[in-house]
């Protein structure tokens, strides 16, 4: 037990790290002089090795980022902890007929670079510190009186037993550059006080500590934020589950449907179902948006059959309305979300269920018919159990997705839904947004990016607790062997 809990240590990424700081330590102290002088100059140890390419490959690699460091770096890293403090200045200049501006700060680029700057010094630095641990095993080799191989040969490893590193190279810079870097200035933005009050280059933004997040958990009469996240929160995982087991159990039901062998036409039916998902998803939305409207087909239909006056006499549809508000009444627009969104979705859900149930043991099936096991009880305990333990991770990904899902509420409700709730209208938010919508309006009609941000990380932090705990119940616990029927 104990060498288990080593071997775990010893993987995690902390233990990693330390190892590899340690290792330069060792590395550094046991090298000879042209180890040690790699510390200043990085291709001396090559160059002693007579792997004078790689040296100076290594040298002009350490010139370009002290230059990069001089030239550039230091003066975003010198003011990012101010993110400026030059305001921006027009003065007319009478000899010139022209404004003249003066030399001003502006706060996205210094934070923007200022990041870019610390990720490139970050990578330069574990570069720096891995090349004295190779000029250190090149050293130890030379001295076992091993091969040292040439540049050439080091060119056709990248090509052949590492070719897997090479590959990977371009990925994981376009990760860091598009991912990681919009990422981190994201986050950093969420600690600042960038909104429209506050825009470059005409104005100065600044660090403002956790008071972002302050704000979005206060409810005050200057601030309804609290109120709103609360709501806004509250439907998205509503929406999340609804949205993602309506369309997982009514997919597999679809789908059992169309592989049951007395049912006819089995490609006419699946055809049908197929054509909704090749339609583009943002034509389909629209043009439900379309049908649903107040002066919309659905409406014109319910009129005419007399079930907009009997909605109303219910009580299902406020007396001072003459249509359904299908897109435009909280409720209403809630329960049709998800409904269209069956409509989309399930489909897809069938075409994915129907390649897990071909793949389902005929003889599971065979030995419960002989057992006396009802069509219903073979679904509930062969059909299911097996769908939740094949599609468990599509499962997980599809309720993040959800969460996540911009375009059903957007398409169907931007210009058709507006809040009656003043507490929520000012905040800039509504009854059926989720966090992503509110998040995308904030940005979009008031340029609260800051707000944005603060909401944006709320999300990652919603999407992984959601993923952790899935996981574990899900799949952690929905082991192979343990699969019985």
């Amino acid at each position: 037990m104990t060498g288990t809990l080593t071997k775990i240590k010893k993987k995690s990424p902390h233990f990693i790290v330390v190892d590899f700081f340690k290792g330069v330590a060792v590395d550094f102290i046991k090298g000879d002089i042209f180890v040690k002088l790699s510390a200043l100059i990085m291709g001396v140890g090559y160059f002693r090795r007579r792997q004078i390419i790689k040296g100076l490959i290594v040298t002009l690699f350490q010139l370009v980022i002290i230059y990069f460091t001089g030239a550039f770096a230091l003066h975003y890293l010198s003011r990012i902890g101010t993110l400026g403090t030059v305001e921006f200045e027009a003065v007319f200049n009478p000899a010139t007929g022209r404004n003249e501006f003066n030399d001003f700060d502006h706060s996205f680029q210094i934070l923007l670079y200022g990041v870019i700057s610390i990720v490139v010094l970050a990578v330069s630095l574990i570069l720096y510190l891995k090349n004295i641990r190779i000029v250190r095993a090149l050293e130890v080799k030379a001295r076992a009186g091993e091969h040292i191989p040439s540049f050439i040969e080091d060119v056709k490893s990248m090509r052949d037993a590492r070719f897997h590193i090479t590959l990977l190279t371009l990925p994981i810079f376009g990760i860091v550059m598009f991912t990681i870097i919009p990422l981190i200035i994201m986050i950093a933005v969420a600690f600042t006080n960038y909104d429209q009050q506050h825009m470059p280059p005409a104005n100065l933004f600044t660090w403002v500590g956790f008071d972002n997040f302050r704000t979005l958990f206060t409810n005050d009469l200057t601030s309804t934020f609290g109120y709103s996240f609360v709501i806004v929160l509250r439907w998205t995982l509503i929406w999340a589950f609804a949205a993602t087991f309506s369309n997982f159990f009514l997919g597999i039901m679809l789908s059992s449907f169309l592989n049951n062998a007395k049912t006819k036409l089995k490609q006419v039916w699946r055809t049908m179902f197929v054509v909704t998902i090749a339609v583009p998803q943002f034509v389909t939305l629209l043009l439900i948006r379309n049908f649903f409207a107040t002066t919309g087909i659905a409406n014109t239909i319910a009129s005419n059959i007399g079930l907009t006056d009997f909605l109303i006499n219910i009580g299902l549809v406020p007396s001072h309305l003459s249509h359904i508000p299908f897109l435009t009444h909280p409720t209403w627009a809630m329960v049709m979300i998800i409904l269209i969104n069956i409509w989309i979705g399930v489909p897809f859900m069938m075409l994915i269920a129907t390649g897990v149930l071909m793949n389902i043991p005929k003889e599971l099936y065979e030995s419960a018919k002989i057992d006396g096991a009802s069509p219903f009880k073979q679904f509930v305990y062969i059909t299911m159990p097996y769908m939740l333990f094949v599609t468990a991770p599509f499962l997980v990904t599809q309720l993040i997705h959800n969460i996540n899902n911009f375009n059903v509420i957007f398409l169907l409700t931007q210009d058709t839904f507006i809040t009656l709730d003043q507490q929520l209208a000012n905040s800039n938010a509504r009854e059926i947004d989720l966090l992503v919508t509110w998040l995308y309006r904030l940005t979009q009609s008031d340029f609260d990016y800051k707000m944005a941000s603060t909401i944006g990380i709320m999300v990652f932090l919603v999407c992984a607790a959601l993923t952790l705990v899935a996981f574990n119940l899900v799949i952690g616990r929905n082991k192979e062997d343990k699969f019985q029927i």
